[in-house]
């Protein structure tokens, strides 16, 4: 059973982790590939209201999709967004991409390819990949404004969605692990790591929630 105060550090995760950014028309929307059809219901509802008139599905497969998703994540994505009534030749699949970084590489270089000029983006993710995404976005692809969306839902409501309490702690933890540690190496702008977050994150850690960690253990620093 998950205590209080382990529910209250991945509360604060879950809360630092999402931009909070209010969606707005922009020239095209690129949902990033995941386990989380999710994203393409957000995406296909962004559609419908005007926000873009151009989607950018992309994604290969992964050890946690390549049995839910044979075809690969974008075109799971393109047939779930479809199935919601939003136009085939209104939606590019991008079928390479293996990270967050090659989902904002590929899809930038399929839409130069196309001619397509994208002045503003509306990023769309799993909710706890908000910050990340957008962090990546904006190292990767500068120059683009970057509006982050996703689907609107409690973090209660997304563990309940997922049916798995632990391994969305270990999401959150991985998720946050990789924020302190990528712009050290590159991948993603810094950003600013406020102290509460990352003692959750230490004792979140400590208590074990390390499924989704990498390798490397940031070091917090002095």
């Amino acid at each position: 059973m998950i205590s209080t105060h382990t529910w209250t550090d991945a509360q604060r995760l879950w809360d630092f982790q999402r931009m909070g950014q209010k969606p707005r028309p922009c020239s095209v929307a690129v949902g990033l590939g995941s386990h989380d059809l999710g994203v393409a219901d957000v995406t296909a509802d962004l559609y419908h209201q005007g926000m873009m008139p151009l989607i950018v599905f992309t994604g290969a497969t992964s050890r946690t999709t390549k049995e839910r998703m044979p075809r690969g994540e974008a075109e799971h994505y393109q047939e779930r967004a479809v199935q919601l009534g939003v136009p085939a030749e209104a939606i590019l699949i991008e079928p390479n991409a293996r990270n967050t970084g090659e989902n904002i590489r590929f899809s930038r270089a399929l839409l130069e390819s196309r001619r397509i000029s994208v002045s503003s983006v509306l990023l769309v993710s799993k909710p706890y990949e908000e910050r990340r995404a957008h962090a990546t976005a904006r190292k990767l692809w500068p120059g683009i404004e970057w509006v982050s969306a996703s689907t609107p839902m409690t973090l209660p409501q997304y563990v309940d969605s997922i049916q798995n309490a632990r391994l969305v702690i270990d999401m959150l933890v991985g998720t946050q692990q990789r924020l302190m540690v990528y712009p050290h190496q590159g991948f993603m702008i810094e950003q600013e790591m406020p102290d509460d977050v990352v003692e959750a994150y230490e004792r979140l850690r400590g208590q074990g929630f390390t499924s989704r960690l990498m390798l490397q253990a940031p070091e917090r620093s002095t």
